[in-house]
């Protein structure tokens, strides 16, 4: 036993004083005389001994009265088990990742560890709550009620070890008790990193009762008719089930078309056909998993037609009114000596198309186009400089080249995981007839080659972004030194050169992640695009925008946080419409990684947690018990006083 106030214990050296006088306190009796004292001995004597008896009696519960007492004011105590962390801070580390939606024995897992949060946290104890957005510091349960009650999914995936760091990162002299709440779904190795002595982390693990999920991956446009659009919708199931599931195609509030699906495979591919016109809407499937990735946004624009120009003479650019037809492309060519660079601002794309040189203006020109988000295909001539070839290139990236090589060069390697190659190939090709060249540049990039000869230098690389490309042949493409022209590999690599400039059909982004989509608009100095939910709410917020010449990119990184179809508005006129989604990380339940915290304390239930700790860090107080016992000497004293006579 301990006491928080030893000294107080010295009082009990006065216990001494009610002894000394009850020693002390001698009663003399008054003699009476009497005639006979034969019946009054014996009465004399039975008095005496009850009186001294209940003296004693007295002075033993006044001593043990008084004793109480000072033990009550001294406040004695046992030591808790786990006095050590009595002292440690509370950090609640809460998933609210869209897993969190699955249902255990209690409901959906984000909306039952909220109550158990709000109904276990003692009222006064002081934590720090962090979610997969936001952080609340130094907070208590009263304070953080509301936001509590009103937490939603995240479309943020849970980072165990980023709100690791955050916490290391304030410096405290106690260590850290950590409540991690999570279904462990995207739960890895590399997270435990950031623990250490001074962190004591506790793993809560809601189980996931229905493990069964069907998400619907992408949308995409099959194939294109006259007046419709045939659009491919992909369907992943995640487990096992036999019930059939209706899948239904929405333009904004309109129901398009519907069909049921059942899954005996784990994809499974729908095809609808709608009618060739704007379209905002969705498709979604009515099935009892995930409500989260159910609904699929997307839009469909009027195809833009890609401005393509060509640079040379007018015979080695024929190939390319092959590829760039009139119903996609505006293609035009010129010779060098009757361009206007007027017109190059307004193009998609630029091809040089082996220019022995090009002039500083032009240069100049280009690397602007380029800056601004203009794609560039770069065809060297046989005549060309090698000096100026490099200076050339370092206009746009790490490119450089050595003197032309005169020996045929066969291309053996397709990089089929390029995006410039994306959907072209269903599957890798092994005999394939590849072209050749008699001569070539040395050409050495940076960058990842996407066309490779045999010696494993690049016959073609680029670098590309989603706001600007620049491609560079390593070598002529014209009949006297190549039949590239004749492979099966010039109109789909010529073609998604330039149709990279522009947007897909198919308008689908993603929420959370930077994404960028141009617009054809031109805006003055002022002028602003907004961005508008599309439904009743009508909230509006301003991405990050870049003006390109005629068109206007929009950057998207913080914003939007949820899913729908947006309107881009000008003037608070629409412009376009742009659809988002969740990203599909979150959708396979089956992914079980909880093993990853076997070996830190892990719990199911928060009410036992919270008892554990109150328990085993909670000194056993015993002054109650003392003033009890004084109390009950107090009582004790009055029945003796009172009884015994």
């Amino acid at each position: 036993m301990q006491f928080k106030h030893s000294e107080i214990l010295y009082f009990l050296f006065l216990l001494v004083i009610p002894i000394l006088v009850h020693l002390f306190q001698l009663r003399r009796f008054k003699k009476e005389s009497f005639t006979n004292v034969k019946f009054l001995k014996e009465l004399t004597i039975q008095t005496r001994k009850s009186s001294k008896l209940k003296k004693w009696l007295l002075l033993v519960t006044r001593l043990l009265l008084l004793t109480a007492m000072i033990f009550a004011f001294a406040q004695p105590f046992f030591k808790a088990k786990d006095n050590t962390n009595a002292t440690n801070e509370l950090y609640i580390i809460l998933d609210n990742s869209f897993s969190m939606q699955a249902k255990g024995k209690q409901g959906e897992l984000l909306k039952r560890v909220v109550q158990e949060l709000l109904e276990n946290i003692p009222e006064n104890t002081t934590f720090s709550l962090m979610t997969n957005d936001d952080v609340y510091w130094s907070t208590d349960s009263r304070s953080i009620q509301k936001e509590l009650m009103n937490l939603d999914y995240s479309a943020t995936s849970f980072q165990l070890d980023q709100s690791l760091l955050k916490i290391k990162s304030r410096k405290t002299p106690f260590n850290k008790d950590v409540l991690i709440i999570t279904d462990a779904i995207n739960l890895q190795a590399n997270h435990f990193k950031p623990i250490d002595k001074t962190i004591n982390p506790i793993f809560i693990l809601p189980e996931i009762e229905q493990k069964n999920n069907i998400a619907v991956d992408s949308v995409y446009i099959h194939q294109t008719l006259d007046n419709f659009y045939e659009i491919g919708v992909k369907l992943k199931s995640f487990g096992q089930t036999e019930l059939e599931f209706p899948v239904a195609v929405y333009n904004q509030k309109q129901l398009i078309a519907k069909t049921q699906v059942k899954f005996n495979q784990t994809d499974k591919e729908l095809f609808f056909t709608i009618p060739k016109a704007d379209f905002n809407g969705y498709v979604v499937i009515d099935e009892p998993g995930l409500p989260y990735d159910n609904y699929y946004y997307f839009s469909i624009a009027k195809p833009i037609k890609t401005a393509v120009i060509a640079i040379g003479e007018k015979e080695k650019n024929q190939f390319l009114t092959k590829i760039y037809t009139e119903n996609e492309f505006e293609f035009s060519q010129f010779e060098l000596k009757s361009l206007d660079y007027n017109i190059l601002e307004k193009q998609d794309a630029i091809i040089l198309n082996e220019i022995m040189d090009i002039p500083q203006t032009l240069q100049t020109t280009l690397k602007s186009f380029y800056e601004k988000g203009g794609n560039i295909i770069f065809i060297p001539s046989a005549a060309t400089n090698t000096d100026f070839f490099n200076r050339f290139l370092q206009n746009f990236g790490t490119f450089s080249v050595s003197d032309l090589q005169k020996k045929e060069n066969q291309i053996t390697s397709i990089s089929f995981a390029h995006p410039l190659f994306n959907k072209v190939f269903e599957k890798k090709v092994v005999n394939f007839q590849y072209p050749n060249t008699k001569s070539n540049f040395r050409l050495k990039s940076a960058y990842p080659s996407i066309l490779i000869y045999e010696d494993q230098s690049p016959f073609l690389s680029g670098i590309s972004n989603s706001l600007a490309s620049f491609y560079v042949f390593s070598a002529p493409i014209n009949k006297e030194n190549s039949n590239f022209k004749n492979s099966p590999l010039i109109v789909p690599t010529f073609y998604n050169m330039a149709a990279q400039s522009t947007q897909s059909a198919i308008n689908a982004l993603t929420v959370g992640s930077a994404s960028r989509i141009t617009i054809d608009q031109l805006l003055s100095k002022d002028e602003i695009i907004e961005i508008e939910t599309s439904d009743e709410k009508r909230e509006r917020f301003i991405p990050q925008q870049q003006i390109v010449n005629n068109k206007v990119t929009l950057t998207f990184s913080e914003n939007p946080k949820i899913a729908g179809n947006y309107n881009a508005l000008k003037d608070n006129s629409i412009i376009k419409n742009i659809s988002f989604n969740y990203e599909r990380s979150e959708s396979d339940l089956r992914i079980d990684n909880s093993n990853l915290a076997e070996n830190y304390e892990t719990s199911s239930s928060l009410e036992a947690v919270f008892d554990t700790m109150q328990t085993n860090r909670t000194n056993n107080e015993m002054w109650k018990w003392f003033v009890i016992l004084a109390l009950l000497f107090v009582v004790l004293e009055i029945l003796i006083q009172k009884l015994v006579k």
